[in-house]
């Protein structure tokens, strides 16, 4: 193993209460009913397919112009929220945990969906924390599809089956394994079956490495 490759929304920080917020003020507006429940479907997908599973709600057909006005919207209130955070959104065991594998002499990287990531990095203070960085600007298809972890392991110059994905999605599992690259699940993804570790908390990268 050479690199270590981390998605960020639910691994490196937490956001999901600011995504929940944020589609649901969209959703509002539109009358379209939106819950947790729904929500826990978004993770790990793209803005785009996001929007495509709270329509399953709306009764109108809309045009492409008014879905992409409606994520420009959310987008626009997620952005607003994402401002609130501050270098004490990430953990000193995170942090930590990070420093001592890039002390160890791996690469870290990003692997993202979000647009945002380079956003929130440099707003809890980890911007530079990274090696590479590959997220939804980059990529044309989202996890489940491996794109975002292929390009990150080529940002890093290393091979596939030297890097390890740390993802708390199933989507983001698949996405690393078909890659053809390691898995750990950690979060809801931490009794996932096909990962090819589970980990219960952060520092227990420590023992993989």
């Amino acid at each position: 193993m050479k690199a270590f490759i981390f998605d960020l929304d639910g691994v490196i920080v937490f956001t999901d209460k600011f995504h929940y917020q944020a589609w649901k003020k969209m959703a509002d507006g539109m009358g379209i009913y939106f819950d947790e429940i729904i929500n826990n479907r978004l993770r790990g997908v793209s803005r785009a397919e996001s929007l495509e599973i709270i329509l399953e709600k709306c009764d109108q057909k809309l045009t492409d112009e008014k879905k992409a006005e409606l994520m420009e919207e959310k987008n626009n209130t997620y952005r607003e929220l994402l401002k609130t955070m501050t270098p004490a959104d990430v953990t000193d065991t995170v942090r930590d945990t990070l420093n001592r594998l890039r002390e160890a002499g791996y690469k870290l990287a990003i692997g993202s969906s979000s647009k945002n990531a380079k956003f929130i990095l440099e707003r809890v203070g980890l911007i530079d924390a990274f090696d590479a960085i590959s997220d939804g600007t980059n990529i044309t298809h989202s996890k489940p599809d491996p794109e975002v972890f292929v390009k990150a392991g080529e940002f890093l110059g290393v091979e596939a089956e030297e890097c390890v994905v740390v993802e708390d999605a199933y989507a983001g599992i698949d996405a690393a394994k078909a890659a053809g690259m390691k898995a750990v699940g950690i979060g809801d993804a931490s009794g996932y079956d096909r990962a090819d570790y589970r980990i219960q908390a952060f520092e227990e990268l420590l023992g993989i490495a």
